[in-house]
């Protein structure tokens, strides 16, 4: 028997980044919001290597604070190799205003902290609740949900977000899908005791490692505050299925390939089980409907090379909230304008940078030995997350990569 349990301005899918800081928002103007997260929190995510530009909206839903007093890793940028080549960029030399530092994170800890923060500022959070319908009924939205007991409710709203990432229920349940443009990856992940040791290598950044003789295969380490750290590779599909042996013997097989990773992993200890996801970029048909919105990787998800999904799912938190409120206060906001057309213009330039990264244009600028220092602070705030900033060539007309590879082939100096 369904059961109703009362009405609420918002309902929020999912209690992620992008569903706490748009829920505490939304809290923040007087709502009345509800949040339905499936898992029980702490749970597992990748996703752990912040950008400076999330930081910005942490501080703006009040949750800064409490990220900073966690003692997570404090991060400044992001160092790059490939065979005996290596780069690194410093996020506090960057063209954009801003954040400079960021943190690596556990995401079941950080996921947790940004949660309870929506909590304390008047949000409701209800996990082990799965949304299984929704329907649009005379001026509000009924969902329909499961709770991990058996029992089945409904609650309506007079609007919906969706947080769910890569659970992506309102794309499902509404046939918004649709195939990303990406070409398929699979990524292998798992959390290692680092036992690093090399004295070169820098906690403070991510570092991210091309395979030696395959460009589009790479792998990432993020090191956190406590000697642990996360570690997947990421490689074509079809390569994939062509490889023999278990996931966790595929993920060291290629950390054995792995030039300085190798090194630095060398007294690595794999004490956890191996991951995978498989065909993870993904695209809907629209950001918005009537009465609904999709939040962060709900919407479109990438590709996690320059771990540009938090920031996405925070910026759209925060678009989202002043929009959805202009329209529980009787306005009529247009969701294209002031939601989808700036969301995607970050997510337009990450995703000229990560096709720039798989077909190398990108790969030959960060490893240009000749770049200047100003093209190399344009190309830090992107990498640092300010994808949103019209001042800076490289997101105003992304297009330019294409030259700017040309030139760095060629030995010039920008």
């Amino acid at each position: 028997m369904t059961v109703s349990q009362g009405c609420y301005d918002v309902v929020v899918i999912g209690a992620g980044p992008s569903g706490a800081v748009a829920s505490s928002l939304l809290a923040d103007y007087g709502y009345k919001v509800l949040v339905l997260e499936k898992e029980h929190f702490p749970r597992f995510s990748i996703g752990e290597s912040l950008l400076p530009q999330s930081m910005e909206f942490l501080e703006q839903a009040g949750m800064l604070q409490a990220v900073v007093e966690a003692g997570f890793q404090y991060k400044n940028g992001a160092a790059f190799t490939r065979a005996d080549d290596y780069d690194c960029f410093d996020f506090r030399q960057k063209f954009s205003s801003g954040w400079g530092t960021t943190f690596q994170v556990q995401r079941d800890r950080f996921d947790k902290i940004l949660a309870d923060c929506a909590s304390s500022r008047g949000v409701e959070i209800r996990y082990g609740q799965t949304v299984v319908a929704v329907e649009t009924v005379a001026d509000a939205m009924q969902v329909d949900v499961i709770s991990d007991d058996g029992s089945v409710f409904q609650v309506s709203a007079a609007f919906i977000l969706d947080g769910s990432g890569f659970g992506r229920v309102l794309p499902r349940l509404m046939q918004l899908e649709k195939s990303s443009a990406l070409a398929s990856r699979v990524s292998l992940f798992t959390h290692i005791e680092d036992n690093i040791t090399d004295t070169s290598f820098d906690r403070n950044k991510i570092l991210i490692t091309v395979h030696p003789e395959h460009r589009n295969v790479w792998y990432w380490l993020i090191p956190f505050s406590n000697g642990r750290a996360s570690a997947g590779v990421v490689l074509p599909r079809e390569m994939y299925v062509g490889l023999e042996g278990t996931e966790g013997e595929i993920l060291q097989q290629f950390i054995a390939e792995g030039g300085m990773l190798k090194r630095v992993l060398e007294n690595a200890a794999f004490d956890t089980p191996v991951g995978i996801i498989d065909g993870y970029s993904c695209d809907v048909e629209t950001l918005y409907g009537e009465r609904f919105a999709l939040l962060g990787n709900a919407g479109e998800f990438l590709d996690p090379v320059f771990s540009s999904g938090v920031t996405i799912a925070l910026k759209s938190a925060s678009l989202a909230a002043e929009v959805v409120h202009q329209q529980l206060q009787g306005l009529q906001p247009d969701w294209k304008a002031e939601y989808a057309i700036p969301l995607m213009q970050g997510v337009d330039t990450f995703r000229a940078f990560v096709e720039g990264w798989y077909d190398g244009r990108l790969q030959d600028v960060i490893f240009a030995e000749d770049k200047s220092n100003q093209i190399k602070e344009m190309i830090s705030s992107i990498l640092a997350g300010y994808a949103w900033d019209t001042e800076n060539p490289y997101v105003r007309d992304p297009d330019r990569l294409t030259t700017l590879a040309e030139l760095c082939c060629n030995g010039f100096r920008n």
